[in-house]
């Protein structure tokens, strides 16, 4: 007679899941908010939109994860930063439209859940939310022994924001003249890990770890208060990309970015990969931020206000460029 079979067996643990579940929605607890509807009972988190203040609200949504730094974060033992790159990717992308993140959903997936590993990940997500001033409602733990490796894991995550219709930034009231102003990075960010890999082995992996694994800054607090203040015709998240994707997309047609290379620390991390990798330069832009996480353009005029602002803020800024007319879209100067 065959043995009989139970999910356990079949290597999905659910009462372990559950329990990590449990624990994950207390530390959810500290970004909760008034706008939070509390049912258990429910398929499906619940968020009270209050659009007092709004004539023509727009919803804006992203979703994206940390793509290989989890590998770097695996190599080393340590997981408690990728969480806020996991919130940071999304807050910061609707952030360009103008918007403010109202709330928060992840997606972890694992071979075998660690339960310690995944709280580290989720004080990341938690440390995350509370930064970008939105709510963690909700998500999903997977474990699918089939799919991944062992302890291996991934994530994925989905935000929504708002912002009044006709305050949307995109980039269509650009000019000539007007001026680029770039918040510093704090690193990679979240992409080009595939490229840093490759140019570092094993070794220098982990004796750069520090560096590898700085969590990818969170800007709203400080645009979002800029935006209350002055007008800003576009924003750009220095993703994958960077500047010659990420950038130009909001430029447009027929203007360009004329940048002042020089006018920014780029932190050692980003020489380090290019020389141990033979990078060459344009592949270095291409693919990292290279030390400015975030772009505004602003009126000229405003310039000199916009960065008091910021620095009220605790926002280090540099001006890193300007708008002309070209069709090479952008120019290094």
């Amino acid at each position: 007679m065959s043995k009989s079979l139970t999910y356990k067996k079949a290597g999905v643990d659910i009462a372990k899941a559950n329990r990590l579940v449990d624990d994950i929605k207390a530390m959810a607890e500290s970004t909760t908010t008034a706008k939070v509807l509390n049912r258990p009972q429910s398929f499906g988190a619940l968020f009270g939109l209050d659009l007092k203040g709004y004539k023509r609200p727009v919803l804006v949504s992203s979703t994206d994860g940390v793509g290989t730094k989890l590998l770097v974060a695996s190599l080393v033992g340590k997981h408690d930063t990728v969480g806020i790159d996991l919130v940071a990717m999304n807050v910061n992308d609707v952030l360009c439209c103008g918007a403010q993140p109202l709330f928060f959903l992840d997606y972890i997936a694992a071979g075998k859940l660690n339960n310690t590993t995944m709280k580290s990940v989720m004080k990341g997500i938690v440390r995350g939310c509370q930064l970008s001033g939105c709510a963690l409602i909700g998500g999903e733990t997977a474990e699918m022994p089939d799919m991944y490796r062992g302890e291996d894991y991934d994530l994925a995550g989905f935000t929504v924001g708002v912002v009044e219709r006709d305050r949307i930034v995109d980039g269509s009231s650009m000019k000539v003249g007007d001026v680029l102003i770039g918040l510093p990075s704090s690193g990679l960010h979240s992409n080009g890990y595939s490229l840093a890999r490759k140019a570092l082995s094993v070794r220098e992996q982990k004796q750069y770890a520090q560096a590898l694994l700085k969590p990818t800054r969170i800007y709203v607090k400080p645009v979002l208060a800029l935006l209350k203040k002055f007008t800003v015709k576009g924003m750009s998240h220095m993703t994958g990309g960077a500047w010659y994707e990420k950038l130009t997309k909001i430029l447009p047609k027929g203007l360009a970015f004329s940048i002042y290379k020089g006018s920014w620390s780029i932190p050692g991390i980003f020489q380090l990969i290019q020389d141990k990798g033979r990078v060459p330069e344009h592949d270095m832009y291409k693919t990292f931020n290279m030390g400015i996480g975030f772009a505004l353009v602003v009126s000229s005029k405003d310039v000199v206000g916009v960065q008091a602002l910021l620095r009220r803020q605790a926002q280090e800024s540099f001006l890193i460029g300007k708008v002309l007319q070209s069709s090479k879209k952008i120019v290094f100067k």
